[in-house]
């Protein structure tokens, strides 16, 4: 594989240059700030998971800062490898303390998600109109699982997944709809993907901070 072939997949970039895409790029400070506002709600020294949501979705921004600036294929992996790690560790932390597992079963349901996403992304690629974004299309569905699970044990918890998932389907949207509106609007909507989803995993994290805090937990 050639790790500096260009990667031009973006409304916004009209050529190969460092700031091709500025919007899209700068909109990334989304991730950072979100991340730094988690920070303090968390508090000094707990909840040590929650610690590690935010930390990663400050190297969110980070990566994709990256990709919509070089715009390769390496910078392509440090945009989607810290996603597929919140995806992963938020499910770790989900199974740990939404369901009160022990530390293997929680491990082992969480791998569960490689299976569940090979299985589900086919059949969202077959909907021509979700385009790349099909293959996060079976997290907000996976988010929609949990709450309808939860919505008994912990229905607070269960609240704040569907209203995360609600989020991440909006902001799903805004990124499915950069190229068809392309011509219209020469920007792109993929900013949009960047600032919702900043703020849905902010969310996603206050929801798991809230759990930890309340007297079930």
């Amino acid at each position: 594989m050639n790790w500096a072939q260009q990667v031009d997949a973006y409304c916004e970039r009209v050529d190969a240059t460092f700031w091709a895409e500025p919007v899209n790029a700068l909109t990334n400070a989304a991730f950072v700030i979100a991340a730094l506002i988690m920070w303090r709600r968390i508090g000094a020294g707990k909840l040590p998971l929650a610690r590690a949501l935010t930390g990663v979705l400050a190297v969110i921004g980070v990566g994709s800062f990256l990709f919509h600036t070089y715009a390769t294929a390496w910078s392509s992996m440090a945009d989607v490898l810290p996603i597929l790690g919140f995806i992963l560790l938020y499910l770790y932390a989900a199974n740990r303390h939404f369901w009160n597992l022990a530390t293997w079963p929680a491990l082992g349901l969480t791998a569960l998600f490689i299976p569940f996403a090979a299985a589900t992304v086919p059949l969202f690629a077959r909907l021509p109109w979700l385009g790349s974004s099909a293959s996060y299309a079976p997290v907000p569905l996976l988010i929609a699982i949990y709450a309808v699970l939860l919505r008994r044990r912990a229905p607070g918890t269960a609240r704040g997944l569907a209203i995360g998932a609600a989020l991440l389907i909006v902001s799903l949207t805004f990124r499915t709809l950069d190229m068809p509106l392309c011509a219209t609007w020469p920007l792109g909507t993929h900013f949009m993907w960047h600032i919702l989803n900043a703020a849905m995993l902010g969310w996603m994290i206050e929801v798991y901070r809230r759990h930890r805090a309340a007297p079930h937990a």
